[in-house]
């Protein structure tokens, strides 16, 4: 009788403990149910699949004839690879699939190979980078996309970890071989180039942004300057909701342009009064904000990351993945 009674207690609290740990685990978002991503996501070869679906992209279109389509973000998640397009488009060439809007484009990263043809060939969205994970996909943009200073705001050490994770992916990684990248001002003095550890030709330093500009590597010169304008630019035809609200349009380079990111303090960028000698393939990152910035990174103390404009959910910034 004892035993039982002993027995009974033990099952009791067994299935109490089990129930409640099931109400817990039910309780928590979504997200922290999900397990981590993999290396297939989180590791080199996830860029190396981004870079191998754009080049694809870039030669299914130059065989077809199609004008590389205004992508403004990538996900790459385990098995597949999506871009998402500012302006409508559902003439996604082969092996690449549209969906019924145009408003995104994707592909099995099985289907994309090293032994591809299309593998060869450079893309025009040589300013791609991590943004950061949400879930179990990988979160790219386009830096080149925007059509005025980038502003990353939030804790000082929080965005120089964030900034120094693009830096450090635009100059070392597969996507972005062509990427020129100059630390302006403080921001070649402070401990963002410091800790960068990086030692490439690609990288530059200036003590103004004019001055970079003045000393463009050579193969970058603009051959069509444009003025970054605090304006949203006129709504157009063909163009998605997120067209109109990070501004400006597409631009695609071919090969005859490097194209460079500038790095600065955005106080030193708002006393240079915005120089215009910039080309559609630049872009500004500002440690700060700045009042006529197109994109806003808002870096939050838990690494998450606020994207504006963008639409992106980031769960953990890419400053946190390294």
């Amino acid at each position: 009788m004892t035993t039982s009674v002993v027995l009974a207690c033990v099952l009791g609290a067994a299935l109490l403990g089990a129930v409640a740990a099931l109400v817990l685990e039910q309780r928590k978002p979504p997200s922290a149910r999900r397990p981590p991503a993999g290396p297939a996501v989180t590791g080199r070869e996830a860029l190396e699949s981004v870079d191998r679906g754009l080049r694809t992209l870039a030669a299914g279109c130059a065989r077809t004839g199609h004008k590389p389509p205004d992508v403004y973000a990538a996900i790459c998640s385990e098995d597949r690879l999506v871009l998402r397009l500012a302006r409508f488009d559902t003439q996604a060439p082969a092996p690449w699939e549209s969906d019924d809007a145009g408003e995104e484009w994707s592909v099995a990263r099985k289907e994309l190979t090293d032994g591809d043809p299309g593998t060869t060939a450079t893309h025009p969205y040589s300013l791609t980078v991590t943004l950061g994970l949400h879930e179990e996909q990988r979160v790219l943009a386009d830096l080149a996309r925007a059509s005025a200073p980038i502003a990353l705001t939030g804790a000082q050490e929080d965005t120089r970890q964030l900034a120094r994770a693009f830096v450090a992916e635009l100059l070392t990684g597969p996507l972005t071989s062509r990427a020129e990248v100059t630390l302006v001002g403080s921001a070649a003095t402070s401990a963002l180039a410091d800790s960068l550890g990086i030692r490439s030709a690609r990288l530059h330093t200036a003590a103004t942004l004019n001055e970079a500009l003045s000393e463009r590597p050579a193969g970058t010169e603009p051959d069509t300057p444009t003025t970054f304008a605090a304006a949203p630019a006129p709504a157009a035809e063909g163009v998605t909701d997120v067209f109109r609200l990070i501004e400006g349009s597409a631009w695609h380079g071919g090969e005859h342009h490097t194209p460079c990111l500038f790095v600065m303090d955005a106080a030193q960028y708002a006393d240079e009064r915005r120089p215009s000698a910039f080309h559609h393939a630049d872009a500004v990152l500002l440690l700060g904000d700045a009042p006529e910035a197109a994109w806003r990174l808002a870096v939050g103390p838990d690494g998450k990351l606020e994207t504006g404009s963008l639409g992106m959910a980031i769960d953990t910034h890419a400053g946190r993945l390294r």
